[in-house]
Protein backbone atom coordinates (compact mmCIF):
# COMPACT_ATOMS: atom_id res chain seq x y z
CA UNK A 1 0.00 0.00 0.00
CA UNK A 2 0.87 3.49 -0.56
CA UNK A 3 -0.33 5.18 1.82
CA UNK A 4 1.07 7.48 5.07
CA UNK A 5 0.18 6.57 8.15
CA UNK A 6 -0.15 9.51 10.64
CA UNK A 7 -1.70 10.36 13.59
CA UNK A 8 -4.87 11.63 13.58
CA UNK A 9 -5.65 15.51 13.99
CA UNK A 10 -7.89 17.04 16.72
CA UNK A 11 -11.35 17.54 15.81
CA UNK A 12 -12.67 20.93 14.78
CA UNK A 13 -14.33 22.56 18.19
CA UNK A 14 -18.15 22.24 16.59
CA UNK A 15 -16.84 17.90 16.44
CA UNK A 16 -15.28 17.91 19.39
CA UNK A 17 -18.37 19.25 21.62
CA UNK A 18 -20.77 17.13 19.72
CA UNK A 19 -18.73 14.32 20.42
CA UNK A 20 -17.99 15.26 23.76
CA UNK A 21 -22.38 15.56 24.30
CA UNK A 22 -22.47 12.08 22.96
CA UNK A 23 -20.75 10.13 25.19
CA UNK A 24 -21.74 12.11 28.34
CA UNK A 25 -24.82 10.76 27.35
CA UNK A 26 -26.32 7.61 28.63
CA UNK A 27 -24.48 4.45 27.94
CA UNK A 28 -25.33 1.64 29.30
CA UNK A 29 -24.33 -2.16 29.19
CA UNK A 30 -26.55 -4.30 26.87
CA UNK A 31 -25.43 -7.84 27.03
CA UNK A 32 -22.49 -10.03 26.90
CA UNK A 33 -22.05 -12.42 23.85
CA UNK A 34 -20.65 -16.17 24.31
CA UNK A 35 -22.16 -17.16 20.83
CA UNK A 36 -23.61 -15.66 17.58
CA UNK A 37 -27.63 -16.33 18.33
CA UNK A 38 -26.92 -13.89 21.04
CA UNK A 39 -25.89 -11.44 18.95
CA UNK A 40 -28.33 -7.64 19.55
CA UNK A 41 -29.54 -6.50 16.42
CA UNK A 42 -27.31 -4.90 13.87
CA UNK A 43 -29.75 -2.23 13.76
CA UNK A 44 -27.36 0.62 14.56
CA UNK A 45 -23.75 2.27 14.17
CA UNK A 46 -21.35 -0.06 15.72
CA UNK A 47 -17.70 -0.06 16.31
CA UNK A 48 -15.27 -2.48 18.43
CA UNK A 49 -11.99 -2.80 20.12
CA UNK A 50 -9.69 -5.48 19.78
CA UNK A 51 -6.44 -5.82 21.11
CA UNK A 52 -3.90 -8.21 23.25
CA UNK A 53 -4.87 -8.87 26.92
CA UNK A 54 -4.28 -6.25 29.17
CA UNK A 55 -3.58 -3.89 26.32
CA UNK A 56 -5.69 -1.01 28.17
CA UNK A 57 -9.25 -1.95 26.87
CA UNK A 58 -11.37 -1.86 29.29
CA UNK A 59 -9.47 1.70 30.54
CA UNK A 60 -9.83 3.15 27.21
CA UNK A 61 -13.74 2.42 27.02
CA UNK A 62 -14.27 3.63 30.61
CA UNK A 63 -12.42 6.79 30.17
CA UNK A 64 -14.41 7.23 26.44
CA UNK A 65 -17.26 7.27 28.60
CA UNK A 66 -16.31 9.38 31.58
CA UNK A 67 -17.19 5.73 33.91
CA UNK A 68 -14.89 4.67 36.21
CA UNK A 69 -16.26 1.02 36.08
CA UNK A 70 -18.64 0.91 32.76
CA UNK A 71 -16.17 -2.01 31.35
CA UNK A 72 -14.27 -4.14 34.00
CA UNK A 73 -10.74 -5.09 33.53
CA UNK A 74 -9.09 -8.14 34.99
CA UNK A 75 -5.74 -8.61 36.35
CA UNK A 76 -5.57 -12.01 34.82
CA UNK A 77 -4.79 -11.95 30.87
CA UNK A 78 -7.45 -13.87 28.81
CA UNK A 79 -10.31 -13.59 31.45
CA UNK A 80 -13.06 -11.88 29.77
CA UNK A 81 -14.52 -14.01 27.32
CA UNK A 82 -17.74 -12.53 26.06
CA UNK A 83 -17.96 -9.67 23.64
CA UNK A 84 -19.69 -7.10 25.38
CA UNK A 85 -21.77 -4.75 23.98
CA UNK A 86 -22.85 -0.81 25.42
CA UNK A 87 -25.23 0.73 23.75
CA UNK A 88 -23.89 4.88 23.65
CA UNK A 89 -27.32 6.92 23.29
CA UNK A 90 -29.80 5.56 20.83
CA UNK A 91 -27.95 4.65 17.31
CA UNK A 92 -24.68 3.52 18.43
CA UNK A 93 -23.08 0.46 20.57
CA UNK A 94 -19.46 0.25 21.29
CA UNK A 95 -18.36 -3.40 21.77
CA UNK A 96 -15.69 -4.72 23.59
CA UNK A 97 -13.74 -7.88 22.33
CA UNK A 98 -12.37 -10.83 24.05
CA UNK A 99 -8.60 -10.06 24.89
CA UNK A 100 -6.07 -12.22 22.39
CA UNK A 101 -3.02 -13.63 23.21
CA UNK A 102 -1.41 -15.11 26.54
CA UNK A 103 -4.35 -16.03 27.65
CA UNK A 104 -4.45 -18.08 30.75
CA UNK A 105 -7.30 -19.99 30.18
CA UNK A 106 -8.24 -24.00 28.65
CA UNK A 107 -7.30 -24.30 25.44
CA UNK A 108 -10.85 -25.26 24.77
CA UNK A 109 -11.94 -22.59 25.84
CA UNK A 110 -9.49 -19.97 23.76
CA UNK A 111 -10.54 -21.84 20.85
CA UNK A 112 -14.31 -21.38 21.19
CA UNK A 113 -14.01 -18.02 21.75
CA UNK A 114 -11.46 -17.23 19.02
CA UNK A 115 -13.74 -18.70 17.01
CA UNK A 116 -16.17 -16.28 18.15
CA UNK A 117 -14.48 -13.32 17.55
CA UNK A 118 -14.04 -14.26 13.83
CA UNK A 119 -17.35 -15.36 13.50
CA UNK A 120 -18.34 -11.99 14.95
CA UNK A 121 -15.79 -9.88 12.71
CA UNK A 122 -16.35 -11.49 9.45
CA UNK A 123 -20.51 -11.74 9.51
CA UNK A 124 -21.80 -8.12 11.23
CA UNK A 125 -22.91 -6.13 8.67
CA UNK A 126 -23.17 -2.97 11.27
CA UNK A 127 -19.95 -2.80 12.00
CA UNK A 128 -18.16 0.10 11.00
CA UNK A 129 -15.14 -0.12 11.98
CA UNK A 130 -12.70 -2.14 14.25
CA UNK A 131 -10.14 -0.13 16.59
CA UNK A 132 -6.93 -2.54 16.97
CA UNK A 133 -5.23 -1.47 20.11
CA UNK A 134 -1.67 -1.79 20.37
CA UNK A 135 0.44 -0.74 24.07
CA UNK A 136 2.84 2.17 22.85
CA UNK A 137 5.72 0.56 24.82
CA UNK A 138 5.83 -2.53 23.18
CA UNK A 139 4.63 -1.81 19.06
CA UNK A 140 2.80 -3.93 16.79
CA UNK A 141 3.36 -7.64 18.12
CA UNK A 142 2.75 -11.25 16.16
CA UNK A 143 -1.01 -11.16 18.12
CA UNK A 144 -1.69 -7.87 16.83
CA UNK A 145 -0.78 -9.34 13.04
CA UNK A 146 -3.05 -12.19 13.42
CA UNK A 147 -5.79 -9.85 13.87
CA UNK A 148 -5.05 -7.47 11.29
CA UNK A 149 -4.66 -10.27 8.74
CA UNK A 150 -8.42 -11.58 9.85
CA UNK A 151 -9.52 -7.97 9.21
CA UNK A 152 -8.30 -7.92 6.19
CA UNK A 153 -9.56 -10.92 5.02
CA UNK A 154 -13.27 -9.77 6.60
CA UNK A 155 -12.81 -6.84 4.68
CA UNK A 156 -13.07 -4.45 7.97
CA UNK A 157 -11.46 -0.93 7.90
CA UNK A 158 -9.80 -0.82 11.77
CA UNK A 159 -7.65 2.37 13.33
CA UNK A 160 -4.80 1.38 15.49
CA UNK A 161 -5.52 3.50 18.70
CA UNK A 162 -2.34 3.65 20.75
CA UNK A 163 -2.60 3.11 24.28
CA UNK A 164 -0.44 3.85 27.30
CA UNK A 165 0.76 7.26 25.98
CA UNK A 166 1.80 8.49 29.20
CA UNK A 167 4.33 5.68 29.93
CA UNK A 168 6.60 6.58 26.90
CA UNK A 169 8.96 9.60 26.50
CA UNK A 170 7.88 12.23 23.43
CA UNK A 171 11.41 11.76 21.99
CA UNK A 172 10.50 8.16 21.15
CA UNK A 173 7.03 8.97 19.85
CA UNK A 174 8.19 9.70 15.92
CA UNK A 175 9.98 6.40 15.89
CA UNK A 176 6.49 4.40 17.79
CA UNK A 177 4.54 6.06 15.00
CA UNK A 178 6.96 4.98 11.76
CA UNK A 179 7.43 1.58 12.86
CA UNK A 180 3.51 1.36 13.71
CA UNK A 181 3.12 3.00 9.89
CA UNK A 182 5.10 0.68 8.46
CA UNK A 183 3.31 -2.78 9.97
CA UNK A 184 0.15 -1.00 9.19
CA UNK A 185 1.15 -0.70 5.29
CA UNK A 186 0.75 -4.12 4.97
CA UNK A 187 -2.88 -4.46 5.75
CA UNK A 188 -5.35 -3.05 3.37
CA UNK A 189 -8.13 -2.73 6.25
CA UNK A 190 -5.81 -0.38 7.84
CA UNK A 191 -7.15 3.54 7.81
CA UNK A 192 -4.39 5.61 7.34
CA UNK A 193 -4.57 7.55 10.79
CA UNK A 194 -4.21 5.90 14.66
CA UNK A 195 -4.73 8.00 17.72
CA UNK A 196 -2.36 8.06 20.59
CA UNK A 197 -4.30 7.94 23.87
CA UNK A 198 -3.78 7.95 27.46
CA UNK A 199 -6.13 6.43 29.73
CA UNK A 200 -4.69 8.00 32.99
CA UNK A 201 -4.35 11.97 31.51
CA UNK A 202 -6.67 11.96 29.04
CA UNK A 203 -4.33 12.57 26.12
CA UNK A 204 -6.10 11.59 22.51
CA UNK A 205 -9.43 10.92 24.23
CA UNK A 206 -11.13 13.61 22.91
CA UNK A 207 -9.72 13.04 19.07
CA UNK A 208 -11.23 9.12 19.48
CA UNK A 209 -14.53 10.37 20.81
CA UNK A 210 -14.97 12.75 17.76
CA UNK A 211 -13.52 9.88 15.36
CA UNK A 212 -16.58 7.80 16.85
CA UNK A 213 -19.24 10.13 16.76
CA UNK A 214 -18.59 10.90 13.07
CA UNK A 215 -18.94 7.40 11.95
CA UNK A 216 -22.13 6.76 10.12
Amino acid sequence: MDLTFTLAPEAEPEAAEAARKLFAGPVTFVKGVVALDGLPPGDRVEVCFAGRSNVGKSSLINALTGRKALARASNTPGRTQEINFFALGEARYLVDLPGYGHAEAPKAIVARWQALLRAYLSGRASLRRAFVLIDARHGVKTADEEIMVLLDRAAVPFEVVLTKADKIPARDRPALIAGVGAALARHPAAFPEMVLTSSEIGEGIATLRAVIAGLE
